[in-house]
């Protein structure tokens, strides 16, 4: 499926600014993260696996330069078969971003991660989006709080961290003033964390384990000294 304006936007100053920021903080993310494979879902025309040494790393999507042409919410990928996903975007543009979730569930063996990219709705570009009516990527999103999506990773068993929030500077459309912001990311981060423009959030699947009720074979036998007195009952009354 084409989404308008994806492509202008992802080579405007905006879309370098914001995919930049991914691109360094992915990379960091999932440099340690280890197993045998590894799946984008979705923004094939970015590599966020680059810095990943998985063996088999692939990409999928429902359109673009992937691996496996799919829709994100039926997945053609076995269960408890994947080591780690990444969700660049992928929820916030989607009709139906829990199915989404149920199927990286589904599919991320135990202990598994998932690495989320999305726009925050509480930030200067939230507020973009309240206003912008083009239609046009990434203004037309359902952008998902960060709270919002630990309640619906935690209801789906996974252990979630904090999360980090980066692009601070308002959502300029030309080069020149977004360079002039420099000193604005380092103060966001120190001293108002919360409105980023965009967020990281990172999950661990949980299965907890069972533990198998097996009848009790050392129960003690019933004594023999217990049935005495009713047996001797018996001989003084014959």
């Amino acid at each position: 499926m084409s989404i308008p304006g994806l492509d202008t936007w992802l080579n405007s100053a905006q879309g370098c600014y914001v995919m930049g920021w991914e691109q360094r903080n992915l990379d960091a993310a999932v440099a340690d993260v280890f197993g045998f494979n590894a799946l984008q879902l979705g923004l094939p025309q970015f590599d966020f696996l680059q810095a990943n040494r998985i063996p088999l790393r692939q990409k999928a999507g429902d359109s673009g330069a992937v691996d496996a042409l799919c829709d994100l919410v039926a997945l053609p990928f076995a269960s408890q078969s994947i080591d780690l996903v990444v969700l660049p975007h992928a929820l916030e543009f989607s009709d139906d971003p829990h199915q989404i979730l149920r199927e990286v569930e589904r599919i991320l063996i135990p202990e598994g991660q998932v690495i989320i990219t999305g726009f925050n709705p509480l930030s200067l570009w939230g507020l973009k989006r309240r206003i912008n009516r083009s239609g046009n990527f990434p203004w037309h999103g359902s952008y998902l709080s960060m709270r919002r999506l630990r309640d619906w990773l935690k209801l789906l068993g996974f252990e979630v961290d904090r999360g980090t929030l980066g692009c601070f500077a308002p959502p300029f459309e030309q080069q020149q003033w977004l360079q002039r912001w420099p000193v604005i990311e380092t103060v966001g981060e120190r001293c108002w964390n919360f409105s980023g423009g965009v967020y990281m959030l990172r999950a661990i699947k949980r299965v907890h384990s069972m533990r198998l009720i097996t009848p009790n074979w050392k129960k003690k036998p019933v004594r023999a000294a217990a049935l005495h007195p009713m047996a001797q009952k018996e001989s003084n009354d014959n």
